[in-house]
């Protein structure tokens, strides 16, 4: 037997379902009846976008602890990054002033403009 035949006759027997005593079948409704009148009722209004969000997260408290801390762990780190990104341009403007005030090149080195490339590749020997 193939598995879409299989799959029917299953479906076909769910389908009929099992017969049941007519106590068994009272008790079940009297259940089902009880769950039903214990349950809350769902509010007319719905939750708004942001009592949703913060549901949730967990409230408040939960914004703090989930959202802020490494929202501000990122913004920490961004802020370290530039910082060392900044000081190494410094030290490479700073290195170039050296070779420039140091070094003894023509006049018209100064005046080329490939001249802040030439720089840098005689940095790096």
């Amino acid at each position: 037997m193939n598995e879409p035949k299989f799959g029917n006759k299953i479906r076909h027997l769910l389908n009929q379902g099992a017969p049941l005593d007519a106590s068994i079948s009272a008790k079940l409704r009297a259940a089902r009846e009880a769950a039903l009148a214990r349950q809350k009722p769902e509010s007319a209004q719905g939750e708004t976008w942001m009592g949703g969000i913060l549901g949730r997260l967990g409230g408040l408290s939960g914004l703090s602890l989930r959202l802020i801390v490494p929202v501000l762990a990122l913004a920490i780190g961004l802020a370290a990054v530039y910082t060392w990104e900044q000081r190494q341009r410094a030290a490479e403007v700073e290195e170039l002033d050296t070779l420039v005030l140091t070094g003894d090149l023509p006049i018209d080195a100064y005046l080329d403009r490939g001249f802040e490339a030439w720089l840098k590749k005689r940095a790096s020997y």
